[in-house]
Parts: C-alpha cells; structure tokens; sequence
C-alpha cells in the first residue's frame, strides 16, 4: 500500500550505461536506497523520471501505457543490450505534470524510457514494478529555471509519486581517463562544492555553479547537471542525505542525494 506521507526526491549519478551490469559498491548503495524507501515510504503509485539522455528543445511528458526502452548507447557489449526493465506508464500521472505545468509542457511519446533512467532503476527498484513517466529536461531553461519548474511538482509528492532525477554533477566525456578509478582534482574539487551546497541547503550555490573556478570542466554541457536543479526545486528547500558521494573515470562524479527522508 502506497505510505501517505510526502514522498521524497531522490537524484542519482549513472555515469556509464553499463552501470546496469555491475556489482560493486555504487550499485549495491543504490540497492540499500531502494530497500530503505520501500521501509520507509511504501510503494509510489509512478515514478516521474527526469533523465539527461532526454534533453529536448521544450518540456515534453510522456503518456504512452507501455513505454519502449531505449537503448540510446553505442559500442558496448551484447548484454548491456539484453537488459530489460519493463515497466508500465501512468496516464494518472502524465494528467497531473499536465495540470501543474499547464501550457509549459507537452506530451510526447516518441522517446521512451532511456538508459539514463533503467540502468539505475534496474538496482534502485529490480522487480520493476513501479509505473515510470519520463519528463524530459528542457535545453532552452537555465539552472534557476529548472528549479522554478521542479517546485511547481512539488505536489506530486504529496500524491505519492516519486520524483527521480538521474545526471551527473560532473560529467565531461572528453576528460575521462579510462586508467583513473577515482577522480580528477577538478571533478573532485567541484563535486565536493556541490555537494557540501546541496547538503546546506545552499541552493544558490548549486544553481549558480557557474561561478566555481572548475565549472567548465565539470559542467561542459548543462544537460547532466540540469536535473539535479530539478530535483533541487521539486525538493521545496527539504534537507538532502548524500550517497556514492564518488568520482570515476577521472571526470565523472557518481554523487547521489535524497531530499526530504
């Protein structure tokens, strides 16, 4: 049975696709998340992902009963491929991120469920039985912005839908170094800012990350930072915890928090 308090927002790194594959301490910490919200919060009736790998020109929402995965990687093995996480969509709650948004948001349901969303979901909740609507993260909306669009979700937590958020808080592809199982100076140095931010409830910091000296390199593109702003938003000022607070590859920070636990 779905727990009536407010539901929290969780947001997670996923850095490689074939984090879906591994066992090693990050997927088992998303393991532990999943099991404490079930202790904690029961079921939610959906899951309302916003995911980088979904970076559109507008705000879209999907409506679809059955919603495709997507592969959307390239170049890895077989088995990442023969991954299935097949969930279910809900009209219910495509209606209700209609009625907050209002003429802000459209339904689209040429994309589907991608990799930045099921290779986390696949640990955070395996049996896959959780409703998943995706709503994309809009390229036109600055940091500030995205939050302001987080808070008006702020609702859905009420109605007992998580809000999940998947990017990277540093993500820059063409620093990565593939001998490098931790993190560069810089990815450690602006993940450890955000995170002692966000941890403060410092929002301005987080949204203004512009102004760290390591920016460009951590945030080279906004859209795996952008939805943490969203969560930042939907989060309503609630207190965060941290988890796989680390960074790999050089310049990709796996850092994860949930809001309002």
């Amino acid at each position: 049975m779905t727990d009536t308090r407010r539901m929290p927002v969780i947001f997670s790194g996923h850095g490689s696709p074939m984090l879906a594959l591994e066992h090693n301490d990050v997927t088992e910490t998303l393991r532990k998340v999943g099991e404490e919200f079930f202790d904690k919060y029961g079921k939610p009736k959906a899951i309302l992902a916003i995911s980088a790998h979904w970076y559109t020109d507008g705000t879209f929402v999907q409506s679809r009963e059955t919603p495709k995965q997507v592969y959307d990687m390239y170049g890895f093995p077989k088995e990442l491929y023969e991954v299935k996480y097949p969930v279910k969509g809900y009209r219910d709650l495509t209606k209700e991120v209609e009625r907050l948004l209002g003429n802000a948001v459209s339904v689209n349901d040429g994309w589907g469920i991608d990799h930045g969303t099921w290779t986390v979901l696949v640990h955070l909740f395996p049996k896959a039985d959780i409703p998943v609507v995706q709503l994309s993260v809009n390229g036109r909306l600055s940091a500030d912005e995205s939050a302001e669009l987080g808070r008006a979700l702020i609702p859905l937590r009420d109605a007992g839908y998580l809000i999940f958020g998947s990017g990277n808080v540093v993500h820059n592809l063409r620093r990565v170094e593939w001998d490098n199982e931790g993190g560069s100076p810089a990815c450690e140095r602006f993940n450890r800012y955000i995170t002692e931010a966000v941890l403060s409830g410092d929002s301005e910091k987080v949204l203004n990350y512009g102004n760290h000296p390591d920016a460009s390199y951590a945030v080279p593109t906004p859209d795996h930072y952008l939805p943490l702003c969203y969560c930042l938003g939907a989060a309503g000022g609630d207190k965060a915890r941290a988890f796989n607070n680390v960074c790999s590859l050089g310049a990709i920070a796996m850092t994860g928090y949930v809001f309002g636990d």
